[in-house]
């Protein structure tokens, strides 16, 4: 794992290696809840990557849940991510100011894990 969080509001967890190991062990700690989600998702991946003899469906894997622990290790990114999908999901309103927040919490979160 990388840097260590640098104040008491940092994250929860610092950014693991890019790994289908360190990433699980990374869920496990900030998103238990996800670990089935994440074993399903790396079983097809290795399925579909062995069917294909590509590392496409792997590095796909990697990149999902890198991004996914950039976010959630930061509580308050996390949150706020989770707040604008229900807004775009409701449909109640115009989501087009909620998906470019969206897509700028993703972007960051792929640089901070290395994937930008």
């Amino acid at each position: 794992m990388s840097a260590q969080p640098d104040s008491p509001y940092g994250p929860l967890i610092p950014m693991p290696e890019l790994t289908p190991d360190a990433l699980r062990a990374a869920v496990a700690r900030i998103a238990p809840s996800r670990i089935p989600a994440l074993t399903q998702h790396l079983f097809e991946a290795t399925t579909n990557a062995q069917q294909t003899q590509s590392l496409a469906p792997l590095r796909a894997f990697v990149h999902s849940w890198a991004v996914f622990v950039a976010i959630e290790r930061h509580p308050v990114h996390a949150a706020r991510l989770h707040a604008l999908e229900r807004v775009v999901n409701a449909g109640e309103e115009d989501p087009t100011e909620a998906i470019t927040e969206i897509q700028r919490i993703r972007e960051t979160a792929e640089a901070e894990a290395g994937l930008r």
